[in-house]
């Protein structure tokens, strides 16, 4: 294989006549599991039996597809350890350099760009400031600069970008953007994948935050596992990202979570989207006055029709407003939860969290949109 960062493959599209990256070790299911599995075992490393009691995969097919990862530079010798019987194990683990993935998170005013290497850590970081209304052409420009910054000559798998929505995920077109209704149609996934020469997948801020923290649990690192659960933005905007069953639920028309603008005041403030009452118009107002608690409510009210729903097992809080105010948030879309599940009786209260990633959790996650399918984990 090339030198780290070069990996290339049929990855994610791009816009057309967009170079692909070219991984061949990664065609299969079976291959996807073994590199998850490395991936998970982290420098200790997992030897070739436990991947096949793991898998489930016979020794010999085990064998074939390590000697592939191992002759594409994805996999590793990480020392021998010692066995029950016979000779020790040689023990393998994933190369986390052997390639990379860019996440590009688009905020209303901020820009945030992250080089994450295939384990999903973090080895370059860039920040801008950002006005989404400034048109496409500009915004575009301006993305593609702060990319090409931040690689320094690494040749990414490509280039996954959050922003909010609605949007169509499958195409990469915006819709109408709350506050900025002239960018719907705008076909970004092809006009950034035009420009940088990389595939481009493009996907709601909130679904891409979500999608890390899945991947994160999948691994163990993170709160879930397989389950189901909320992850609610609160910072420009307000907007929720839903995993149920381990997956992220992104509706059959790429719709899914536009939590924001549930009405819930008939009669309220006029939002932007143009209805009166939603929670995100409710929430910004609040904080905008300095009444926290009360944007906690609002944003509890929210949590709480959506445990009511989906009967989800956690909400996860992120966001920069959420970020500087951490304490009051989870109190408050807590106690709204808790009194829920007292008035129906006998009910579980939905635990609150902060979800992890802080700051630039939206950025590491638009990374997963390249980096999860190729361990199997999340449809990216």
């Amino acid at each position: 294989m090339a030198s780290p960062g070069t990996v290339r493959s049929a990855g994610p599209a791009g816009g057309a006549g967009t170079p692909g990256v070219n991984l061949p070790a990664l065609r299969s299911h079976n291959a996807a599991l073994v590199l998850d599995l490395l991936r998970t075992a982290g420098a200790a490393g997992i030897s070739r039996l436990e991947l096949a009691e793991r898998t489930g995969l016979t020794p010999q097919a085990v064998s074939k597809i390590t000697a592939r990862l191992r002759a594409d530079g994805l996999a590793a010798e990480a020392g021998r350890r010692a066995s029950t019987g016979g000779k020790p194990r040689t023990v393998l683990r994933l190369v986390p350099e052997a390639g990379h993935a860019v996440g590009l998170h688009l905020d209303r005013d901020e820009l945030t760009a992250v080089l994450c290497d295939l384990t999903g850590a973090v080895v370059a970081e860039r920040r801008a400031p950002l006005d989404l209304g400034a048109g496409a052409d500009a915004v575009v420009e301006g993305a593609a600069g702060e990319v090409e910054a931040l690689l320094g000559g690494v040749s990414p798998l490509g280039v996954g970008v959050a922003l909010p929505g609605p949007l169509d995920h499958t195409l990469g077109v915006l819709h109408r953007v709350t506050g900025f209704p002239e960018w719907d149609g705008f076909a970004l996934r092809d006009a950034l994948a035009g420009r940088l020469g990389l595939p481009v997948v493009v996907d709601k801020d909130t679904n891409a935050a979500a999608l890390g923290v899945a991947v994160g649990a999948g691994s163990g690192s993170g709160p879930v596992g397989g389950g189901s659960f909320a992850y609610l933005h609160l910072g420009t905007g307000l907007g929720a990202g839903l995993v149920i069953g381990g997956t992220v639920h992104r509706g059959t028309r790429t719709g899914a979570g536009e939590f924001g603008h549930q009405v819930i005041q008939l009669d309220g403030p006029l939002c932007e989207c143009g209805n009166r009452g939603c929670i995100e118009v409710l929430c910004l107002d609040a904080v905008g006055r300095g009444t926290l608690d009360e944007a906690a409510r609002v944003l509890g009210a929210g949590a709480a029709n959506l445990a009511g729903l989906l009967d989800i097992d956690l909400v996860l809080l992120g966001g920069r407003t959420v970020a500087a105010h951490e304490e009051v948030f989870v109190r408050g879309v807590g106690a709204v939860l808790g009194e829920r599940a007292r008035r129906e009786g006998g009910g579980t209260v939905v635990p609150v969290g902060i979800a992890p990633g802080g700051a630039r959790g939206v950025a590491e996650g638009a990374a997963q949109l390249l980096l999860a399918p190729l361990f199997g984990r999340g449809d990216g």
